[in-house]
């Protein structure tokens, strides 16, 4: 049995070296770039990778499932540009793909704040399903956090898959900014309504899940920080929520103005 690896990558070339050597070892490893100006791409063949480019970014799910387009291997080991595989995962991961059942495998992952590795939080063991028979699972079309959609059983593996999530608190910022529009994007679409008191109540929620039922008080000053930084997030996703539903009303009422 084959293996290929898929990895969709933007301005990654802090961390590319080190996810595709991970998997030095697979048949076949692919990285598509949405357009990167740092150099990205010509890591990626400098460590033996194949590299596609595309011009648009679709979102997460919808360009995930173009990366999947592109495999001829008979399995798929889908990651992230900031994560990577231990010695210890590859070794399930090839026992893994030479078995007939089930059709895909999930695998614990253990992710960093600001350089720490996550034991509470909800951050841990957050597993994720990562390794499927190709042609028996795709991505979810969702802008982000999209997810593996598995047509038959999945099975776990015990080795966790390391990932550095947020490097410092500038990254932090960088990315609950970036992924609170589209999520209030996504929210939007879907029909979700929101107001500013929604906003506060669903941000203050958000540090309680995290810093108090799921344990983040033990994760010490990081487990505080990422606790801010995911009630942040909320807040900000449901503000931005709250604007769109106001803007959409203002259009609709000069529609309505204009008749």
């Amino acid at each position: 049995m084959t293996l290929s690896v898929i990895v969709i990558a933007k301005n990654e070339a802090d961390v590319i070296r080190r996810c595709l050597d991970s998997v030095a070892w697979a048949d076949e490893r692919i990285l598509l770039d949405s357009g990167s100006t740092d150099g990205t791409p010509d890591l990626a063949r400098g460590c033996g990778a194949r590299v596609e480019t595309t011009t648009d970014w679709p979102g997460f799910g919808p360009q995930k499932n173009r990366a999947l387009a592109l495999v001829t291997g008979d399995w798929v080991l889908s990651l992230d540009a900031d994560e990577w595989v231990t010695p210890e995962l590859r070794a399930e991961i090839e026992r893994a793909v030479q078995t007939t059942a089930p059709a895909a495998w999930r695998m614990p992952r253990s992710s960093s704040y600001c350089g720490r590795f996550m034991r509470h939080s909800g951050w841990w063991p957050d597993y994720v399903v990562r390794l499927f028979r190709r042609g028996a699972a795709r991505f979810s079309d969702d802008l982000v956090h999209e997810r593996l959609v598995v047509e038959g059983a999945t099975g776990t593996l015990g080795a966790p898959l390391m990932h550095e999530a947020i490097r410092d608190l500038a990254d932090a910022r960088a990315k609950m900014e970036s992924y609170s529009t589209v999520s209030a994007e996504m929210l939007h679409q879907r029909g979700v309504r929101a107001s500013h008191v929604t906003a506060v109540l669903h941000g203050a929620w958000t540090f309680v899940r995290t810093y108090v039922l799921r344990a983040g008080f033990l994760d010490g000053r990081e487990g505080l920080l990422l606790a801010v930084t995911n009630a942040g997030g909320t807040y900000y996703r449901y503000v931005k929520l709250t604007r769109l539903w106001e803007k959409q009303r203002g259009e609709d009422s000069g529609l309505r103005t204009k008749r």
